[in-house]
Formats: structure tokens, C-alpha cells, sequence
């Protein structure tokens, strides 16, 4: 069974536009980055059930990889949606996606089973096998800005995905709560969010049964641990903000230079790390694994800044020592 196309989704036109592009050529293979919350999972759902990619792939697959540990958990995974009575290794699977009809296979929170350095080799000689298969287009979202690495991705690369625009995040609000709110603080509640799918979702709800003020006031009190009732990261703002955090390639260099930038809204510029006296071994490659797991990004001024939930997460938890 496919999961349904999202009901809310606004803002990524352009984004769709581009994987579907991707997805129509011979023999794609995907990947959509971005952080955790950034509606990578939704992007993927829509479009599963476009319409160009339906007429495409007859056969379409989506499976979600959040709690394979091993390629052998991702085989047996496979294997069950695949309609496997049991699980069958990866030579099975590579035949029966060889002698199979078009299909789109879609895997999900890929950076579960990628980021421990440990499995990372064979998670990516897996990958570039199963992207072996001609007919088997193979679309992954995961976390951070990395492609995972013997595979021959599709080009254009897309480019990690961002927060949505001010009108888009307006319309996800609404559709969850309703049009009948005091604009200004609506504008202060999205405004916390930074626009980040995740944290516009659960705030929307939140306020859909107690208010803009109370939720405001809760806020204050309260500050992520408000959005963090859920039990996994597409319900719970810490839990998706702590994946990233505990990411292995996170050093403590990295962590201490994450801790200063939740202090600074405008964030800083190479000159500035460069130049600043902070105890750090390798600053700026402390700056390229905050950027690689998405906890950071790189400005249009090309400053290095936080998103706002981020900084409020690590100002609550992980305050500058």
C-alpha cells in the first residue's frame, strides 16, 4: 500500500516541478536533502502520485527506512513490500525489480541506515547495486546535503530544500486552524516557526484548540518542548532537531560552534570565523559538518545562520558553554 499524497501542501511548485522532471527521465536516481522537518517525506509522497509519474511507473514502491539499522533490515523491508512471503536477499530483489515492469521505488529517512560510518560502505555498495537495475528508478530522501556516494545520481542535482515562502507557510496555518485569527500574531507564531514545515504543523495545531494567545504565552514558557508532545520526529520538533544533533559526524567542535551561532540571528561569515578567537580545532570544518547534516546553511550573503526552531532548541538544551 502507497501512503496518501499529502492533503496540505504549499510552496514547492517549483521543487515538484523539478523531481518530476528528474523522475521522467531513463533510469533516474533522486535524492531530496534538506533538514529534518523541511517536508522531504511530503515532497516525495505528491510525487509518487503524479500523474506522469503513475503513466510512468506501474509498479511504485515506498519504504520508509526510520528504523532499518542494517542492509539486512532493508532487504527484509523491501522484500515484505515488494510482496515477498519472506525476506529474500538482495540478488532476489535485484531479479525481480530486473524482470519487472517500470518501477519507481522510493526510500525514505535513507540517512538511518547511512550515517553511522561504521555501516556507511555498505549501506552505499547496496545503493549503487540496486541502482544498477535499469528499469528500477530509485528515489531517497534523507537528511543533510549529502549524496550518498557510488551512485551516479541524476542531473541537475536538486538542490536542498528550504523553508517555505511567508505566503506558503500563511496557507499551510490556515488550512490546519482557520482564517479567523488576529494577523499580527499570527505572523509572531509562524515567525518562531521560521517557516519550517514541521514546526508550522504542529504550532497550527496547537492553536487550533487553544488560541493564538495561549499558544503565545505557552511559547514563551515553554519554547520547543511545546511542539515535542509526538513520540517520533514527524510529530515531535526535538526529536527531529536531536536526530541531526546526534548525527555521528557532529564533533564537539561542531557542537560548540552550533551552541554560539543559536546566539546570533545574522549568523556569521567565514571573515568572522576566521578571525575569531574561539578554542576551536578546524573552525571551518567544524562550519562544513554543521552544513553537511543541515543544522546549518549557507545565506544568500553567505553568511553561516541556524534556523530559528534550531536555535531555540540549542539555546534551550545546548546553551554556549
Amino acid at each position: 500500500m502507497l501512503p496518501p499524497a499529502p492533503k496540505i501542501f504549499h510552496g514547492r511548485d517549483f521543487e515538484l516541478q523539478e523531481v518530476i522532471a528528474l523522475l521522467t527521465q531513463d533510469s533516474p536516481r533522486v535524492a531530496i536533502l534538506g533538514p529534518g522537518g523541511i517536508g522531504k517525506t511530503s515532497l516525495a509522497q505528491i510525487a509518487l502520485h503524479h500523474k506522469d509519474v503513475v503513466t510512468k511507473y506501474p509498479e511504485r514502491y515506498f519504504v520508509p527506512c526510520h528504523s532499518t539499522l542494517t542492509t539486512s533490515d532493508l532487504i527484509s523491508t523491501i522484500s515484505s513490500h515488494i510482496g515477498f512471503e519472506s525476506a529474500k536477499g538482495l540478488q532476489h530483489i535485484l531479479h525481480y525489480f530486473a524482470c519487472s515492469k517500470p518501477s519507481l521505488l522510493v526510500l525514505d529517512n535513507f540517512e538511518t541506515l547511512w550515517e553511522p560510518a561504521s555501516t556507511r560502505l555498505e549501506v552505499e555498495e547496496f545503493l549503487s547495486q540496486l541502482t544498477g537495475v535499469p528499469q528500477l528508478a530509485v528515489l531517497i530522501t534523507m537528511r543533510g546535503a549529502e549524496h550518498p556516494q557510488k551512485t551516479r545520481w541524476t542531473r541537475p542535482f536538486l538542490q536542498p530544500l528550504t523553508p517555505l515562502s511567508n505566503a506558503a507557510a500563511w496557507q499551510v496555518f490556515v488550512d490546519i486552524t482557520e482564517d479567523q485569527h488576529e494577523l499580527s500574531k499570527v505572523q509572531q507564531l509562524l515567525d518562531i516557526t521560521g517557516n519550517l514545515p514541521l514546526a508550522i504543523s504542529l504550532m497550527a495545531n496547537v492553536v487550533a484548540y487553544e488560541g493564538c494567545d495561549q499558544t503565545l504565552s505557552r511559547w514563551n514558557k515553554e519554547n520547543t518542548h511545546l511542539l515535542s508532545d509526538g513520540y517520533d520526529q514527524r510529530s515531535n520538533l526535538d526529536i527531529s532537531i536531536m536526530l541531526s544533533y546526534s548525527s555521528p559526524r557532529m564533533t564537539c567542535g561542531a557542537k560548540e560552534l552550533l551552541s554560539l551561532l543559536s546566539m546570533l540571528p545574522d549568523g556569521l561569515s567565514d571573515a568572522d570565523l576566521v578571525q575569531s578567537k574561539l578554542p576551536l580545532e578546524n573552525i571551518l570544518s567544524c562550519k562544513s559538518t554543521l552544513v553537511q547534516v543541515s543544522l546549518a546553511y549557507i545565506d544568500n550573503t553567505k553568511h553561516l545562520k541556524c534556523l530559528v526552531p534550531i536555535r531555540q532548541y540549542i539555546q534551550r538544551l545546548h546553551p554556549p558553554s
